[in-house]
């Protein structure tokens, strides 16, 4: 919808969200009206430099003109079934996911938090059914971000995060272990435990990857245990890290894994994909989703993957991370630069404020975010090249150096 079509100005819509939506967000002082590629426009034809991506969403470009193209086939010809007949859509995608990433079964969600919701729940029940109502502990990782669903954030290894704040008691059956530390994930394991789970890299928790020896050694004791090792890729996942999965960068497969952001294109979808043997414990009536595996959504990420495969994406998103990160480091004030492929973290010392370092980037018209007070977050489509990272660089720099004054 364009601005001009409504009779609206931009202050009358910023107007319009103060006055009836539940704002829970920090909103970027601009409306975008469109984008295309790595770029996204205001109503005045302003272009901000995305690098942001709807976070970790549009991976193939905004409004990729594939998956623009098969979302309005698909919308043409059937909208939404809910789950009693096959569709063509979601069966090719489930076919296509499958076999990409080494997976027997996918379940398909709306969202992030549900995928990890969903995680959760066949964990437990594949634990409870095997060995007993006490096996459905699950054991997560400290500074972790699960989603903000009560299961998902209870998940979350952050009690002083905002998101667990307010809301009284989590769900329990959760331990919390230091990442990156296989011992102290050792020494949280209970015989109550029935799965160890961690994002491959934790995005919320500051762009912190997973070293090798953590991963192939989680895998290896919870093959020892008899226990599941579960994945949250939701950010991680579909090129993002330079892998089509970012557990292939380490060499290892998880008895479930979880996905989102990228599978859709910019249409909202969520999956998990399990081992044959650990999806046995979804049965009839154990779990389900009015809109899960929506006709569209599945048409739109079916469109986003082959574009992801077809172009090695992956590939681009590792020489392109290493190219833009090797510039990072050579920022005034940076403390630490950290990335697997495009997932960049860019840490800068106490006197540097990220959310300050956001806005500024904001006026010179590129979009990143922020976590906490010194890190900025960068997540862009994994279209983008070398002039793209060297503007956004340059736009840093200045950003950095205005601060410093």
């Amino acid at each position: 919808m364009k601005l001009k079509d409504t009779g609206l100005t931009i202050d009358e819509v910023k107007d319009l969200a103060k006055k009836y939506m539940i704002e829970t967000y920090e909103r970027y002082d601009f409306v975008a009206e469109t984008a295309k590629d790595q770029y996204m426009y205001d109503p005045n034809g302003v272009a901000y430099l995305d690098f942001y991506a709807g976070i970790a969403v549009n991976s193939a470009g905004n409004c990729n003109e594939k998956i623009v193209k098969a979302v309005q086939e698909q919308a043409a010809d059937l909208m939404q079934t809910f789950n009693y007949p096959y569709t063509i859509p979601q069966v090719l995608l489930a076919k296509k996911v499958c076999e990409t990433i080494g997976m027997d079964k996918i379940f398909f969600q709306n969202s992030g938090a549900e995928a990890n919701e969903a995680m959760i729940k066949m964990a437990r029940k594949y634990g409870v059914e095997k060995y007993g109502p006490h096996k459905y502990n699950i054991v997560t990782a400290k500074m972790s971000f699960h989603g903000r669903t009560f299961g998902a954030m209870s998940a979350t290894g952050q009690p002083d995060n905002a998101c667990q704040i307010g809301f009284g008691n989590m769900t329990p059956g959760f331990t919390y272990a230091d990442y990156n530390d296989l011992e102290s994930f050792k020494a949280a394991y209970t015989e109550n435990t029935i799965a160890m789970m961690v994002e491959p890299v934790q995005g919320e928790g500051g762009v912190h990857p997973a070293t090798k020896e953590f991963l192939t050694g989680l895998r290896e004791f919870c093959d020892e245990k008899g226990i599941l090792l579960l994945l949250d890729e939701v950010q991680t996942g579909w090129c993002r890290t330079g892998a089509v999965m970012s557990y292939m960068n380490y060499g290892i497969k998880p008895d479930i894994v979880s996905m989102a952001k990228a599978l859709g294109g910019g249409m909202p979808i969520g999956a998990i994909c399990a081992t044959a043997e650990v999806a046995k414990a979804f049965t009839p009536g154990s779990h389900g989703s009015t809109f899960g595996g929506h006709p569209v959504c599945c048409a739109a990420a079916l469109a986003e993957v082959n574009e992801l495969l077809d172009r090695d994406l992956a590939g681009n998103a590792k020489k392109m991370g290493d190219y833009f990160c090797a510039k990072l480091e050579t920022l005034p004030h940076v403390k630490e630069v950290r990335h697997q492929g495009l997932f960049v973290g860019v840490e800068f010392d106490d006197s540097i404020n990220s959310v300050d370092v956001k806005h500024e980037c904001l006026h010179r018209r590129l979009l990143v975010t922020a976590i906490g007070s010194h890190i900025v977050r960068m997540v862009p489509p994994l279209i983008i090249n070398e002039e793209d990272c060297d503007k956004a660089f340059e736009i840093i720099k200045a950003s950095v150096e205005s601060l410093s004054e």
